[in-house]
């Protein structure tokens, strides 16, 4: 009977723990919250789909760290798994109504949208299948590139979070 090697970690994985993923969420959430704060006098120009996007991504971003730092396989875990997965898609689908900073067309980050939709019900299926390795690399894919990295883009270039927090 033949026997399977174990797979090696990648960079990636070997550089970011998930507590550290953890820990980036939950400092993000809190600059997104001071950024949110301080533009309180703009509150009410804000459109309802941003309003909704905000929402939803804080909520993604209050649950990554209980997700990622708290065991995992156990029942909280699928039942926030759930919510989370239902926060991000959400999310996605709220983004596709923000067109304001492209004379209402749809721009390249919608293209994040898209992959977000199509990533987060694989990392569900993965899940239920019991393909642990795919479910956490997928998690830790969809963390660092739709929560970390696009949430960093939200800040510099005169975006509504930028302005807020830096104004």
């Amino acid at each position: 009977m033949a026997t399977v090697a174990p797979v090696g970690k990648n960079l990636f994985d070997r550089v970011v723990s998930d507590r550290g993923l953890g820990i980036a969420a939950a400092i993000m959430l809190a600059v997104v919250a001071v950024a949110v704060m301080r533009g309180h006098a703009d509150w009410s120009l804000i459109s309802w789909p941003v309003w909704a996007h905000l929402g939803l991504i804080a909520a993604a971003l209050a649950l990554t760290p209980v997700m990622l730092i708290r065991p995992k396989g156990n029942r909280p875990h699928r039942v926030l798994g759930w919510v989370w997965a239902i926060a991000m898609i959400l999310t996605a689908l709220s983004s596709l109504l923000i067109r304001d900073a492209n004379h209402g067309r749809f721009s390249v980050i919608h293209i994040l949208s898209v992959w977000v939709l199509i990533r987060v019900p694989l990392l569900v299926w993965r899940a239920r299948s019991h393909n642990v390795a795919g479910h956490r690399r997928g998690v830790r894919g969809i963390v660092f590139g739709a929560l970390l990295i696009a949430g960093f883009f939200t800040f510099p270039f005169d975006r509504l979070l930028g302005h807020w927090l830096f104004a």
